[in-house]
């Protein structure tokens, strides 16, 4: 054995050590992509089932319901409390959801905050349309979530969510509503007093002309995560297959020199 072939094992031992760890990794991520495709394959599976369940009407004994089912409620609604949700796009068009809270007919003090639809981002000087929704007793319907959907806040890296601050007093003085990317339902149950169902309610599409009922759903394309999931797997392969290739050269490289 030639004083260069110690340095040549430990190298080739290192890239053997190396392309094993790349395999592991490999296959770690490959697992958790066919964990999200099972996921999203269980999530389509209960939105499917919630829109073929008869309809569940909220009130004060029936306050919670399974996500995805139809209900309805009905009350008046709170315009004082309206908040607005910014940056939800549609269609490529920058917009805001529209939220009030509805005081439940049957409970005075107690209301389901209902995603009413979506407007366009006025472009300065232009103004937002009236977003007042109608007076009097209504009857809403929609489907039921347990949370107004979330978009990423830096804020939430630096525990500073500015986001999601309701402005105090609320509602403001000059009646506009306030703007915030998320909406918690302890927090406008807070800032408003009401005693909130611990569901939100997305308004089936109705006749008003100033909102939009299109509601993006959840990703639910598990295909993809299983085509991900394959690449992963073959990643892994690959490295594995040059660790054991390495491991022959080296374990046969002393008898070749011997043979010399």
């Amino acid at each position: 054995m030639t004083p260069q072939q110690p340095a040549t094992r430990t190298k080739a031992v290192l890239a053997m050590v190396l392309l094993v760890l790349l395999g592991a990794v490999c296959i770690g991520a490959g697992q958790w992509q066919l964990r999200r495709a099972h996921e999203r394959e269980a999530l389509l599976a209960a939105i499917e089932a919630g829109r073929r369940a008869p309809a569940q009407t909220l009130d004060a004994q029936h306050r919670d319901g399974p996500d995805w089912h139809p209900a309805s409620a009905r009350g008046h609604w709170l315009n004082p409390f309206t908040v607005l949700l910014d940056n939800r796009n549609l269609k490529g068009l920058p917009g805001l959801w529209v939220a009030t809270p509805l005081e439940l007919q049957d409970s005075p003090g107690t209301a389901v905050l209902v995603l009413r639809g979506w407007v366009a981002r006025p472009l300065p000087p232009a103004a937002l349309p009236d977003l007042s929704a109608a007076p009097g007793t209504v009857l809403v319907r929609g489907t039921l979530l347990h949370r107004v959907p979330r978009l990423f806040d830096l804020g939430s890296l630096t525990g500073r969510a500015g986001g999601e601050v309701l402005p105090r007093p609320f509602p403001a003085a000059d009646g506009v509503p306030p703007r915030v990317q998320n909406l918690p339902l302890d927090a406008l149950a807070a800032a408003t007093g009401l005693d909130l169902l611990p569901v939100v309610l997305q308004q089936a599409p109705t006749q008003d002309a100033n909102l939009i009922q299109d509601w993006p759903g959840p990703s639910t394309n598990a295909g993809q995560n299983y085509n991900y999931a394959l690449q992963w797997f073959s990643f892994a392969a690959i490295a594995l297959i040059a660790a054991g290739f390495t491991a022959w050269r080296t374990l046969r490289r002393p008898t070749s020199s011997r043979n010399a």
